[in-house]
């Protein structure tokens, strides 16, 4: 049965927080369908990556510091964020929610294929929208200006 995914800002996903570990995650969610480690050879990180894609959600752990969970990408379009279907909001309905709740809006870029990101660094957030839908959000615990995420499509 799939699981409504729960975001906890800087905190992490349902009850799995960042800087827990893949054994901790499994507790939770079980078994992943499909894993993977991405490498950056530029910045000389690697991630193991578990993909729970029945749940709509990926969960990266920073293999260069003890294999902790440091980035969670979803898109379950049933996921909660301070108790909202995100997933339903428009993208200034979305802007308002995270304003509301203390987190401004730091930066937007539109990607040359269509994408347009909207970011809010102290929330360490950002959510991507297709044709003025939200498709993906991903979050971590950390300064994005810092870590380098790289999220496969």
């Amino acid at each position: 049965m799939p699981l409504t995914p729960e975001i906890h800002l800087l905190r992490g996903l349902c009850t799995l927080k960042f800087g827990q570990i893949p054994t901790d995650a499994e507790k939770f969610f079980g078994v992943p369908e499909e894993t993977q480690t991405l490498n950056d050879e530029i910045l000389d990180t690697t991630s193991y990556v578990m993909h729970y894609w029945t749940n709509g959600f990926s969960l990266f752990f920073d293999s260069n510091k003890n294999n902790v969970l440091h980035i969670v990408e979803v898109d379950n379009p049933n996921t909660i964020l301070f108790s909202k279907p995100v997933f339903k909001l428009k993208e200034q309905e979305l802007i308002d929610l995270l304003k509301s709740n203390g987190f401004k809006l730091s930066d937007t870029e539109r990607h040359e294929w269509g994408e347009k990101r909207l970011s809010f660094d102290e929330a360490g957030l950002d959510c991507y929208f297709e044709n003025g839908h939200l498709t993906t959000l991903s979050f971590s615990a950390s300064d994005p200006h810092e870590n380098f995420q790289y999220f496969p499509n």
